[in-house]
């Protein structure tokens, strides 16, 4: 055969459409089929406003939507799939994991949490290397903190409405003063939590590991000195807690573990079940008791056999 122009030009035409319709055509016919998923629902326009800037400040860069099957963390309970995002346009599920998979993010903050964090992120999460987004102002942070609440769609207007539910009540305690306040987060706790002393006794490195992890994760609300004032405090509402109203109040190991480990839902506090292993929450549990609180059960009765590394 020869080398003929119209031979070239020909066969690269060919080529040229095989990869259109494999590349485009054939990716596009299967999409056609896709069918709304369990959850989905169409965004409002606050919503898909937020959505905008998302897309505008290159959020997607770091953060994806596509949740994977090998993956832990936020959103594992439950696999991104395509009719979640059949309305998106263009569809932004990303492949970047500097931040966390955002595809389940609605609902697991409160608002004023999210609000604090779009602020500036250190204020609710120390360690985070997110820019801050003071400067879109007010109004555009809130449609983007829509837009994250929305991640999830139905599942997450699930988790919105147990946010607003419990957000209620612990207003409710907390405009109730201090004594009230304090009975009401203790009642949340499970009886049998309430009762169980910190295992791990009070030594110098248990406390430095804890003064680590409280500056890792909890001085941007709780403060330097525990009293609630950290720089998230004036966008939170009921304001972080100050430890030290604790004193005296019969506050357990196991009921600090708790709340670290489960969060308080409606209120700013987050759960760190995921992020943080046993001998950390109640590390960090025993650095507020013993510098916050001012008492400390660490090591007390009831307790069973040491393990087999502790100190005398």
């Amino acid at each position: 055969m020869r080398m003929t122009l119209s031979s070239v030009v020909i066969g690269s035409l060919l080529i040229l459409f095989a990869i259109i319709f494999i590349a485009v055509v054939l990716p596009y016919a299967d999409t056609n089929k896709t069918v709304p998923s369990e959850i989905f629902r169409s965004r409002d326009a606050v919503e898909a406003a937020g959505r905008k800037l998302y897309i505008a400040n290159g959020c997607v860069y770091c953060h994806s939507q596509s949740i994977r099957t090998i993956d832990w963390g936020l959103g594992a309970e439950r696999i991104a799939q395509a009719g979640d995002y059949l309305a998106d346009q263009p569809i932004l599920l990303g492949s970047a994991r500097t931040g966390p998979d955002l595809s389940q993010a609605g609902g697991e903050h409160p608002d004023d949490w999210q609000i604090a964090h779009f602020i500036n992120p250190r204020y609710v999460r120390p360690l985070s290397i997110m820019p801050a987004f003071a400067y879109l102002g007010d109004e555009n942070i809130k449609k983007l903190t829509a837009y994250v609440q929305s991640l999830g769609l139905k599942d997450a207007d699930r988790r919105m409405a147990r946010q607003r539910h419990w957000k209620i009540e612990a207003t409710k305690a907390y405009e109730a003063g201090p004594v009230a306040n304090v009975k009401w987060l203790h009642d949340m706790v499970p009886e049998g939590w309430r009762n169980v002393p910190n295992p791990y006794p009070t030594t110098e490195a248990g406390l430095a590991r804890g003064h680590k992890i409280y500056q890792d994760n909890c001085l941007g609300c709780h403060g330097p000195i525990g009293d609630g004032m950290g720089p998230a405090q004036p966008w939170i509402y009921p304001p972080p807690l100050n430890f030290t109203i604790l004193k005296d109040r019969d506050v357990s190991g196991g009921i600090l573990y708790y709340q670290i480990m489960n969060g308080i839902t409606g209120s700013a506090m987050p759960y760190f079940k995921r992020e943080l292993e046993s001998e950390k929450i109640w590390d960090v549990g025993n650095y507020v008791a013993v510098y916050f609180i001012g008492e400390t059960d660490a090591n007390a009765d009831p307790r069973g056999i040491d393990a087999s590394y502790e100190p005398q």
